[in-house]
């Protein structure tokens, strides 16, 4: 881990421009990005944001068959809508930028001419789908079929978005291309491949040693369970016209795959960026003081952990010095979909509340505050709408709010709108107590934004305004005016308090200010003080604003939230889920109606009856497959090496039939972890993978809907 890097390089995940984004991804990317970011640039470090449109794949020609326009159009749309999104709530990019870009393209090309030149790539020809009638090679989007896991007629061939099962275009039955609408067929082609199994022994050195202990305990997990299960040879390139050229002779039709152009934005980024304003960009990727920092959500791990690094070793690149991924955010106890119109977009959130007169850019605020406060660092979290009401009213306007607007309350009332002076004579342990905080805070704040802990690090910050409401409590300035006309000796009490308050206010907006840049720009208008006063190294010092210096009247930094539009938000919430409903139901029956799929053999019959005790018994535990072959004479088994956390088990399975060995490798599953031990072809099994058949007779693992911790307990 660095401890003084000459310059910083903080990249957030390009978001991809086939839509509106939701306030999940701006918790799980963008806002601890920017935390991070101001914090960075109030201590005045040498700092460049990087971001921008991800804007390449099969999705965005998708995407524009919907909406009956091109592929141009639609990143050009929503790359706008995204970059105004982010804007209006206060992400503060360096710039926000374009894969579409012909420096990008330009950069794109060279890394991978670089990479193929020095023959750390190579080729495998492989059979894929092609559409005869269309003349083309058919990414998985491209085909629909049956699923054979629910029945879905329009099945996708890397989903099904009826059940949600991940799928290879060979699982579906009668696919067809949506091209043309006919049965596609098998047509061998030639790709480009990182071969990241020659890489196996310098990630697992670079992460599961030396950043074990630095980096997030969710990040390392996974990453171990990817290097654990054997790391194969991924294709950089695909079959499609939408994307960036492959600059080789003789890969006409071939773009460079979108995961592999996609990182390459930060390198693109980081150049225009330098070219707007004037510097080399070749420190902040070459150079080994540069210290990079990659924010992203944690279906993004593989590629910012594993993947994209092998690269940027291969071409001369420095490496990332840590990757603080995000868990998910669900929403109002649900996960949150699209496709079930169960979301709440940043578009939806800025109509309702940023670009209202009854809160504008101070929501924006609000907005920082809950999702920071919920930050899912280190586990999914929720948000509800209820919850959000509860911060803004308990905490933003209640403690913190409160205090800002005491004291400048009482200022004007009390010292003539002035700041008064400090008196050593009545001094007293409270008063020292204050200014004491206001250091132990700082430094704690500090110290766990240097740690990526911003959830805990705004906890402090309002921490330091309960100390403030608690010091004005206990002084009671409005008391001691009352008895100045028999004990004049009290106005310097008086002053002390709210003198030392003052300055508590000055701090409090400089500790606020990478959480919610509003609030503290609003408090700075109030004290009539200029933006430098938000330098780092303002924070602590008990004499920010000047004696006798006239301040402006207070201005209320929140406004409270109402239940009705709680309630309106919950009701739009429901409404929305019930269409998505109606509309899902409709397709189902009518625009692509579903047959029940011919049971091929009858349901079987319950077993006998038990009682609870019976099941508790079994022991089910959620382990990863790391390994699989097949057994020697055997048609129907493979013998699994299952990762369970706390050891690795040999489990032989009768599913050879059903899958090949590769294909099952890093795929969770849940096992039977206390079965008795028993020999299947001289081989000891330990545990059974449960499994689920359908009517056809196909077998189906039973897993976890998200990938959870090996060893995690089944209940």
């Amino acid at each position: 881990m660095m401890t003084q890097p000459k310059r910083y390089l903080i990249t957030a995940a390009l978001p991809y421009a086939n839509g509106l984004k939701h306030v999940g991804h701006l918790a799980g990317a963008y806002l601890p990005a920017d935390i991070y970011v101001r914090y960075l640039r109030a201590q005045k470090r040498d700092v460049a944001f990087v971001c921008g449109s991800d804007e390449h794949g099969t999705a965005i020609p998708i995407q524009a068959m919907k909406e009956n326009t091109t592929p141009q159009a639609i990143i050009d749309k929503y790359h706008e809508l995204i970059k105004q999104n982010f804007a209006d709530l206060g992400i503060s990019f360096d710039i926000y930028h374009r894969t579409s870009s012909p420096l990008h393209h330009e950069t794109s090309q060279e890394f991978f001419t670089a990479l193929n030149n020095a023959g750390e790539l190579e080729t495998k020809e492989t059979e894929q789908y092609y559409d005869e009638q269309a003349k083309t090679f058919l990414a998985d989007r491209y085909i629909k079929g049956t699923c054979p896991n629910c029945g879905y007629e329009s099945a996708y061939g890397d989903q099904c978005e009826r059940c949600g099962t991940a799928l290879s275009p060979d699982e579906l039955i009668n696919p067809v291309s949506t091209l043309s609408g006919q049965p596609p067929v098998k047509k061998l082609t030639t790709h480009w491949y990182l071969p990241l199994n020659r890489h196996e022994e310098f990630l697992s050195k670079w992460i599961l040693q030396d950043h074990k202990d630095d980096w997030r305990a969710n990040v390392v997990g996974q990453c171990k369970s990817w290097i654990d299960g054997g790391l194969q040879p991924r294709a950089v390139t695909r079959d499609l016209d939408w994307g960036i050229k492959v600059p080789v002779e003789g890969a006409e039709g071939k773009v460079l795959y979108v995961w592999f152009d996609a990182p390459i934005g930060y390198i693109s980024a980081t150049k225009q960026w330098a070219i707007n304003n004037g510097k080399d960009w070749q420190p902040y990727w070459n150079d080994k003081e540069t210290k990079l920092v990659h924010f992203i959500g944690k279906d993004n791990i593989v590629f910012h952990c594993i993947i994209f690094p092998v690269m940027l070793k291969l071409h001369g690149n420095i490496l990332p010095d840590n990757v603080p991924a995000n868990e998910f955010l669900n929403l109002e106890g649900d996960k949150m979909s699209t496709s079930r119109n169960w979301k709440l977009e940043m578009q939806d959130y800025i109509d309702d509340f940023v670009k209202k007169e009854n809160g504008g850019a101070q929501m924006a605020d609000v907005l920082r505050y809950y999702l920071t406060q919920i930050a899912p660092e280190t586990k999914d979290s929720e948000f509800t709408w209820k919850g959000f009401q509860d911060a803004n009213n308990s905490e933003l306007v209640s403690i913190f709010g409160n205090f800002v607007n005491r004291t400048f309350v009482l200022m004007h009332k009390l010292c003539g709108g002035k700041v008064p002076p400090l008196h050593a004579d009545v001094f007293d342990e409270k008063d020292k107590f204050v200014g004491e905080e206001v250091i132990r805070i700082k430094q704690k704040v500090e110290s766990l934004i240097e740690e990526y802990k911003f959830r805990d690090a705004l906890f402090e910050v309002i921490n330091l305004a309960r100390v403030g409401n608690k010091y004005m409590q206990e002084k009671e300035p409005w008391i001691l005016v009352k008895k100045l006309a028999e004990q004049p000796e009290l106005q310097k009490q008086i002053d002390n308090c709210l003198h030392i308050s003052l300055q508590l206010c000055a701090n409090l907006a400089i500790l606020i200010h990478p959480f919610l840049p509003n609030t503290a720009q609003k408090m700075l208008h109030m004290m009539k003080v200029v933006d430098k006063m938000l330098e780092w190294e303002n924070a602590g010092k008990m004499k920010l604003l000047s004696v006798g210096y006239t301040l402006r009247a207070p201005e209320l930094l929140f406004r409270k939230i109402e239940d009705d539009e709680v309630k309106a938000q919950v009701e739009k919430l429901q409404a929305g889920l019930a269409k998505a409903t109606a509309e899902n139901k409709a397709a189902a029956n009518g625009i692509a109606k579903i047959e029940e799929a011919p049971a091929e053999k009858p349901a079987p019959a319950l077993k006998s009856e038990i009682v609870y005790d019976d099941f508790a018994k079994i022991d089910l535990k959620v382990g990863t497959i790391v390994a699989a072959e097949k057994v020697e004479k055997a048609d129907k088994l493979l013998k699994l090496s299952v990762d369970l956390g706390f050891e690795t088990r040999t489990i032989v399975s009768g599913i050879a039939t059903h899958f090949k060995p590769e294909e099952i490798i890093n795929k969770q599953v849940v096992v039977v972890a206390n079965l008795a031990p028993r020999k299947m072809r001289g081989i000891e099994s330990n545990g059974m993978i449960l499994m689920a058949e359908d009517t056809a007779g196909k077998l189906h693992f039973v897993k976890p809907e998200n990938v959870i911790n090996a060893g995690a307990g089944v209940s």
